[in-house]
């Protein structure tokens, strides 16, 4: 069966759902393909910075998830080592022009489910897994393993790591980083009574952070190259999960510690980080004719700066508005009628320019972001004195203040 839609959108994570209603608050239909049975709410929190913020506002549900999340007030860095703090950066703006970088802790299930519940019903198909993509003429044909085909004047590929799409444009499968994360969350039956701050801890080639989400909730990660042993003694086995991660913590605060030994072995997560070569994205092609990525399908990166899911949102954003810049301009020129092939033709060529500005917006970004997580990561996991000292005594302070610099870019309104 062949059903022809203009917009397709594959997968309905952060970006694909921004972009959908992105582009319903412009008046512009689409039909989101998810591949699971329901909308995927799995995954604990992620860490929204101002740049999120902005994004989340200009689809218009920022304040519908802000009453829901503490702010945070700052980050404090210790060493594992030493256990003595070694920065301490409040999120507080003082200067010529004071006021808040907004950061907040956000639950990734609240932040998809917000997202999904403005768009018009029946927006996302589910139990939609593509299996592969072809050209016909103006168009592209999406396949499905049920036997449907989904005939598109756009098609837009938000679909993770793994993206088909990304396949399709040539880009390369993410490279490994040789690092593992395990995550965790606890629920506390009554209030936790951290402060409202993220902390973070190196030393010993390891890295652990926690960051309140709520009054009862706590997000913890952790984050090391594991031997092949570790790999082979962690994998699919929480238990060892937890007696990995509580032997390698070294001197923290034994609150800290017992968030992790209060954390249910059901939610112990470990996965192997990956990111996308920056070069690529030079020479690559994040868009081509009537296609592109966003999303972790576009700039798939290492969690060490948290920009995963803005960057994201940030993508949905200005997507949707070069997408709606392309399909609303009205026709100039010559006024004289058109075959169907010309139209189709004319049609596809304002789309193809559409998708190229928002190759060009946000490659640089995605440049940016990709290679800032990278070395940042290395900075605060390296195990080696000489760069222990430097990190500890100069670079600490200097990386937290790259983490606001990046978190304070402003993807601007959606209105074109």
């Amino acid at each position: 069966m062949e059903v022809l839609e203009d917009i397709v959108i594959i997968g309905a994570g952060i970006a694909g759902l921004t972009t959908s209603l992105g582009l319903h608050k412009l008046g512009i239909r689409s039909l989101v393909l998810e591949s699971s049975d329901g909308l995927r709410i799995t995954g604990y929190a992620l860490t929204l910075w101002s740049n999120a913020w902005k994004a989340l506002d200009a689809v218009g549900i920022g304040d519908s998830l802000r009453c829901r999340h503490q702010l945070l007030d700052g980050n404090v860095t210790t060493s594992i080592v030493s256990g003595l703090k070694i920065s301490d950066i409040s999120f507080k703006v003082k200067g010529k022009h004071p006021g808040v970088n907004e950061v907040r802790r956000v639950k990734r299930n609240m932040l998809v489910e917000a997202l999904a519940k403005e768009l018009r019903s029946g927006t996302i198909r589910y139990s939609s897994k593509v299996v592969c993509i072809e050209e016909s003429g103006f168009y592209k044909l999406v396949h499905l393993a049920d036997g449907t085909t989904f005939k598109t004047k756009v098609l837009i590929g938000c679909d993770g790591v793994n993206s088909v799409v990304a396949k399709w444009l040539g880009l390369k499968k993410p490279s490994s980083t040789g690092r593992f994360a395990i995550r965790g969350c606890v629920d506390f039956e009554s209030s936790h009574g951290f402060a409202p701050i993220t902390m973070h801890f190196f030393g010993n080639g390891v890295r652990f952070g926690f960051v309140p989400c709520d009054d009862n909730s706590v997000y913890w990660f952790f984050t090391w190259i594991p031997s092949s042993q570790e790999k082979d003694q962690t994998e699919d086995n929480p238990a060892k999960m937890k007696q990995l991660v509580l032997s390698k913590l070294g001197k923290i605060p034994d609150e800290v510690r017992a968030v992790v030994e209060n954390t249910e072995l059901d939610s112990f997560v470990a996965y192997p980080l990956s990111y996308r070569q920056p070069w690529e994205l030079l020479w690559g092609n994040i868009s081509k004719g009537n296609a592109c990525v966003a999303g972790d399908a576009l700039h798939p990166m290492t969690p060490d700066i948290g920009q995963g899911g803005c960057a994201a949102l940030e993508d949905g954003v200005v997507l949707a508005r070069c997408l709606a810049e392309a399909l609303l301009k009205e026709p100039g020129g010559e006024t004289k009628e058109k075959d169907d092939h010309q139209r189709e033709r004319e049609e596809y060529e304002k789309i193809e320019m559409g998708l190229k500005k928002f190759a060009k917006e946000r490659k640089w970004r995605s440049i940016e972001l990709i290679s800032t997580a990278y070395i940042v990561g290395f900075m605060e996991q390296s195990d080696g004195k000489v760069m222990t000292f430097l990190r500890d005594k100069i670079f600490a302070a200097i990386l937290a203040g790259i983490m606001l610099k990046t978190g304070s870019f402003d993807c601007g309104k959606l209105t074109i």
